[in-house]
């Protein structure tokens, strides 16, 4: 298996994530040799994040249109491990790698219905002020949020 970056130990790595989406992939989504275009798996890396943090209850807040503070995604990244077929189910997983004062390293992790790694990502988001456009450091309570492992689940 080629070397990702961001991961050290695969199995290891894999065993820290909970929440995940199953996303059933559609035709529009394949290329003319049939396996999953290499950018949906950015879609799916967004689908999932909006679940994983509507599951926090952050989405909730961000999205009214007097709160203060939004969420960017400064980076993203992805790795194919192998090829992903129209009308599959994944299973794309979401964990919070590491969180910084207003920043957040996601990590993502596409598997199939074998239990195989398709695909796996990172990214960073930062909550952001609207008006002024710099970072807005998370709560203790958002901390501790995003730190905690429930096992929660949004199927296709």
């Amino acid at each position: 298996m080629m070397r990702i970056t961001y991961i050290d130990d695969m199995e290891q790595w894999k065993d820290q994530f909970e929440f995940f989406i199953g996303i059933k992939v559609r035709f529009s989504e394949t290329d003319m040799f049939g396996h999953l275009n290499n950018t949906v798996p950015f879609t799916y890396f967004e689908e999932a994040r909006i679940e994983f943090f509507k599951s926090k209850g952050f989405m909730q807040e961000w999205v009214h249109p007097e709160n203060e503070t939004i969420p960017v995604v400064a980076d993203l990244q992805c790795d194919f491990l192998r090829q992903v077929f129209f009308d599959q189910t994944i299973r794309v997983y979401v964990n919070a790698n590491k969180i910084g004062s207003s920043s957040v390293d996601l990590h993502y992790m596409g598997m199939d219905e074998r239990d195989r790694v398709c695909f796996t990502g990172r990214g960073t988001m930062v909550q952001i002020s609207k008006k002024t456009g710099k970072g807005v450091p998370w709560t203790e309570e958002m901390k501790s949020k995003l730190s905690s492992t429930e096992k929660l689940t949004k199927s296709c």
